[in-house]
């Protein structure tokens, strides 16, 4: 479109100087004030080719092809939000769009879960990027008054099956384990197959998390995708104490092959590899057994 403006305005000026010169032609037959000149030439003797005709013809004939070409220019202008040069090479910047991160918070009985997601609310730097969702199991009512207190803000699951586990006799006494393990199974599959994440931080309601608890999450899940040698992200550190971590080095970041279990990020590919396999009880034990680690960190 640019390179036909060009021409355009090239034939413009082309059809102008020839306009031009057919007017100097037509006054060189006319006298100094403006009147036909004195010379008078005889019929008889003009040459066989009527100069002024054809000048008068030829000047007609510019006359239709510019009334031509007055009406394809304005169709162009019709066009004009068209004519926007644009840069064909220059590569489109395309802004990448930050990864949604949800956040998995499991609750039973303690309506001292609203410390816990104060503090996310409160911490957060966007809804889009980090919804929170509340899992909650035992039917504990007060508890679920206070995660409904929050309306939209959080998505509020509730366990179905509140039933006992099967056990053997002598593990009655863990039949707790056996519930925490069952709800985490439930929970993460609403997660990742009920509502499609593709990754989620877990945390427990008697969890506060720290004022970087978001960005250090958002800047590890490129490397959790990236690195196979890692099966998932925790943000607690059972040595995290003074004398065993160097509190000046917010950069530095430790690898371990024992699994924490509290504040850690998970992607949906590893939890399609654990599902199938999932334990009865004692989940966290579980995941720090070799056979499910596989010398990841």
């Amino acid at each position: 479109m640019f390179r036909k403006r060009v021409s355009l305005i090239c034939c413009g000026a082309f059809f102008l100087v020839t306009w031009n010169a057919i007017l100097v032609l037509l006054l060189l037959g006319r006298g100094p004030s403006g009147q036909p000149s004195e010379v008078q030439v005889d019929v008889a003797e003009m040459p066989t080719v009527d100069l002024v005709g054809d000048v008068i013809r030829i000047a007609d004939a510019f006359e239709s092809e510019l009334k031509k070409q007055k009406d394809i220019l304005n169709q162009i202008l019709r066009h004009r939000p068209l004519w926007e040069p644009v840069n064909r090479t220059r590569p489109k910047v395309v802004t990448p769009r930050r990864p949604v991160i949800p956040i998995l918070v499991i609750a039973c009985n303690r309506v001292t879960v609203r410390r816990c997601v104060d503090k996310l609310l409160q911490l957060r730097p966007t809804a889009d990027l980090h919804p929170i969702i509340v899992s909650q199991d035992c039917g504990h009512d007060e508890t679920a008054e206070v995660i409904r207190s929050y309306g939209d803000k959080v998505t509020h699951l509730r366990q179905p099956d509140l039933s006992d586990v099967p056990v053997q006799f002598e593990h009655k006494k863990f039949q707790g384990y056996y519930k925490i393990s069952r709800h985490y199974h439930w929970a993460l599959n609403q997660v990742f197959r009920n509502l499609s994440y593709s990754s989620v931080v877990v945390v427990e309601d008697d969890l506060e998390v720290a004022p970087d608890f978001f960005e250090y999450f958002q800047a590890l899940l490129p490397v959790l995708k990236s690195d196979p040698s890692l099966w998932c992200v925790s943000a607690w550190n059972d040595n995290g104490r003074d004398g065993y971590v160097d509190p000046g080095r917010a950069d530095l970041l430790y690898r371990t092959d024992f699994f924490p279990g509290l504040g850690w990020m998970l992607l949906r590919e590893l939890w399609e590899e654990l599902e199938p396999k999932w334990p009865a009880s004692f989940w966290d034990d579980w995941m720090r057994q070799p056979e499910q680690r596989r010398g990841r960190a």
